[in-house]
């Protein structure tokens, strides 16, 4: 896929996204990997709903702007990740309802957020690590980002929401999607007796999700 179908790309599957509820206003940005040393992203402030094709920032790997708009602050954790997990070619960061609001609990396992109770899940994500807040903009984010990056697909973001990465722009979507819908079904369940995968399936699971 050249530059331009990823333009296309990213611009139709967060407008998508914003259609669905996954992403209001201004929240939340995507970036997906262009070459060696050039990363797309969404700009600054930018709605989901509302990306132009010609008008993404262009970052290289030291996060200096390029082209195209103003990037995001947080395009400086994105590179974190891409430089600490190989396989990730693409990362959306939402704030999405279930996902923040599972952000704001205390007591979360800080290794794996949601224990796993579908298959889907361990698949699609494997576990959830929760990341300890920092205010928005904080080099610190990707700092913690990427001591975990080279183990896992999915990090939650405290107080803030969840950064997922996928191997294309299509796979991070999903992830980031089947993730949301695991934190939904994880609050609807809170005060229920839950049957949780074995230990044993989670380890098969794991090797197929890989």
């Amino acid at each position: 896929m050249n530059e331009q179908q990823k333009r296309i790309q990213l611009v139709e599957l967060a407008r998508s996204m914003f259609e669905r509820g996954y992403a209001t206003g201004g929240a939340g940005n995507i970036s997906v990997k262009l070459d060696d040393n050039r990363f797309l992203a969404t700009p600054t402030g930018s709605s989901f709903g509302r990306l132009n094709p010609e008008s993404l920032s262009v970052v290289d790997r030291d996060g200096r702007h390029i082209a195209g708009d103003k990037p995001s602050k947080e395009v400086s954790f994105h590179l974190q990740i891409y430089k600490n997990r190989a396989s990730a070619n693409a990362i959306v960061h939402l704030h999405s309802t279930y996902l923040t609001a599972l952000s704001c609990l205390n007591g979360l396992d800080k290794s794996n957020a949601i224990r796993a109770f579908t298959p889907y899940y361990v698949m699609r994500v494997g576990k959830l690590p929760v990341v300890d807040y920092f205010n928005p903009g904080d080099p610190q984010i990707g700092i913690e980002l990427a001591k975990l990056a080279h183990d896992h697909r999915a990090y939650l973001l405290a107080n803030h929401g969840p950064v997922v990465t996928g191997t294309d722009l299509i796979d991070a979507v999903d992830n980031a999607e089947e993730l949301e819908e695991t934190a939904r079904l994880a609050l609807l369940l809170k005060e229920m007796d839950v049957s949780y995968l074995s230990d044993a399936n989670v380890d098969i699971l794991s090797k197929k999700g890989k």
